[in-house]
């Protein structure tokens, strides 16, 4: 097979000139038009290696920044397999933690999940440049707290999960487990989180008649308000609909399904409880956060004793209250009984769950966030005083 070798030719008739006519170099680099520099290195390379040396050399680099060694590929693999949640910052970090070196960029990762079929190339959430990420500027400063429901037993019962971020940190400081997301529950794992972690500035929640009185037909004080209020906290309320203000336990909640709630079966509350307590400890202080530059939350939390500013007992503070939230099955004729009143919640609720807000003057019907009625609250000496006026039946 003939091989083009004019380039070689070129080069060694620039050689010869300077070797055997005795032209001078800058007379050369002039004639084939290239640097000095060039011309030097001709005569280098054929001093070193002949004619042969003249020819073109490979373009082929000697190292690929992005291309990872062999046996690290297939480790990455082997996690990702083993973990398939993990994405390429995770592996990376996870690479990273386990001494390997060098340690491969998480697009060379990226790639290499790409040409093994475990991630389909372009399937990723874009990402809104317009929204601005915030959060306060220490730990302690602000909670985020929600009811998170949906989470079933195997017998078929819902679970129903009090939680609570810290705003800076993404530390979980409240993860309680109740059967129906009622006042007193819901405070008493509220409580619980103030006696452990001690007491923030703010606290922010969604508008749940749990959280709040702010749609009652009074805009009356609920115990969760009583309780920040009777400790400093300033309670701040989302807009309505605006679940987007409370992002970061949102943003939790989904993590909290995709990585703990599936696949698991629960037995009972306290089996709930148990796996979460486990789950939730990991999460605080063994995984790495993207968000916080790969440290866990626990880490910017801090490891340091609160002091809490509760003025009394949690359960003289939550005794202190006459409200009760109870739970009713609407009948066939869409009437319910609480405390031996009967009224009506309409037809068109047959079967329904609602809760019924038990004060010691008034009793408030919800179904979900929508407030339904209100009636008058009548205690037994009323009605003993009602029976008494009722006619007697003639014989």
């Amino acid at each position: 097979m003939l091989k083009d070798i004019s380039k070689m030719e070129q080069r060694y008739d620039a050689v010869t000139m300077v070797m055997r006519d005795g032209f001078s170099i800058t007379e050369i680099a002039a004639k084939f038009n290239v640097s000095r520099q060039t011309v030097y290195r001709w005569l280098a390379k054929y001093e070193e290696g002949g004619l042969v040396a003249l020819d073109d050399e490979s373009h082929r680099p000697h190292h690929v920044p992005h291309q990872m060694d062999g046996a690290c590929e297939v480790r990455v693999l082997d996690l990702r397999k083993r973990h398939p949640l993990w994405g390429p910052k995770r592996l990376q970090f996870e690479l990273e933690r386990a001494g390997v070196t060098p340690v491969p960029s998480h697009m060379s990762i990226y790639r290499a999940l790409v040409r093994a079929g475990l991630i389909v190339k372009g399937d990723r959430k874009k990402v809104n440049k317009a929204n601005k990420r915030w959060e306060r500027g220490r730990p302690m400063e602000l909670w985020q707290m929600d009811v998170v429901g949906s989470i079933f037993l195997v017998d078929g019962s819902e679970a129903k999960i009090l939680t609570g971020i810290d705003d800076h940190s993404r530390f979980m400081v409240c993860h309680g487990v109740m059967a129906r997301a009622t006042a007193r529950p819901v405070c008493e794992h509220f409580v619980a989180a103030l006696t452990r972690w001690g007491v923030p500035e703010e606290i922010l929640t969604d508008n749940g008649k749990v959280f709040t009185g702010r749609f009652g037909r009074n805009d009356s004080e609920v115990l969760f308000d009583k309780i920040c209020r009777e400790n400093g906290i300033t309670h701040i309320l989302t807009k309505p609909a605006s679940p987007t203000t409370t992002g970061k336990i949102e943003r939790w909640h989904y993590t909290l399904r995709r990585e703990f709630v599936a696949g698991r079966v629960f037995t009972s509350l306290q089996d709930l409880q148990r796996q979460l307590d486990a789950w939730v400890h990991d999460y605080n202080t063994e995984r790495p956060h993207q968000m916080l530059g790969m440290a866990t939350p626990q880490e910017r939390f801090g490891r340091r004793v609160l002091t809490t500013r509760l003025p009394l007992d949690a359960s003289v503070t939550l005794q202190r209250t006459g409200d009760e939230w109870v739970t009713r099955t609407v009948a066939a004729n869409g009437v319910i009984a609480v405390s031996g009143q009967v009224f009506s919640a309409g037809k068109h609720r047959a079967g329904r769950v609602v809760d019924v807000k038990v004060t010691e003057s008034t009793l408030e019907v919800w179904d979900g966030n929508e407030f339904l009625k209100a009636a008058l609250r009548k205690t037994k000496g009323d009605v003993r005083k009602k029976k008494a006026q009722r006619p007697t039946q003639k014989e």
